[in-house]
């Protein structure tokens, strides 16, 4: 499972199928819109495909509208849109913007599984 830190990124990976949907817990977005909402959507959609180098992820998209726009209100919908401005927090812009809820313990490395194992031991202590 992953949790996204980026709207526009996100959005464009899974689009692209560098992530599948499924796979997405949740998109913490620095956004605060509807996709429902026509002036929302339109707002976002021109900033993104026109806004220049801030977004360049989206400069391929400009005649996916209606596909992204469905995407975008098939997640929020299912809410797996999280967009902690509409609760008057204003989360920093990050360097990476997928991260894993996990790695499966037949996958981990050695330092994860000490972390793991002591996360495990310190959350029996409560």
């Amino acid at each position: 499972m992953k949790v996204g830190l980026s709207f526009s990124r996100c959005m464009a990976d899974i689009y692209t199928g560098k992530v599948d949907e499924q796979d997405v817990l949740v998109i913490i977005c620095r956004t605060d819109f509807d996709p429902h909402n026509d002036n929302h959507w339109n707002a976002i959609w021109e900033g993104y495909i026109y806004g220049g180098l801030s977004h360049p992820e989206w400069a391929d998209f400009a005649d996916e509208y209606v596909d992204f726009r469905r995407m975008a209100i098939r997640l929020y919908d299912k809410g797996l849109i999280h967009q902690p401005r509409q609760f008057g927090a204003h989360p920093p812009r990050m360097p990476y913007y997928w991260l894993e809820c996990f790695v499966p313990e037949d996958e981990m490395n050695p330092a994860q599984q000490k972390a793991w194992d002591n996360y495990k031991m310190i959350t029996g202590l409560s």
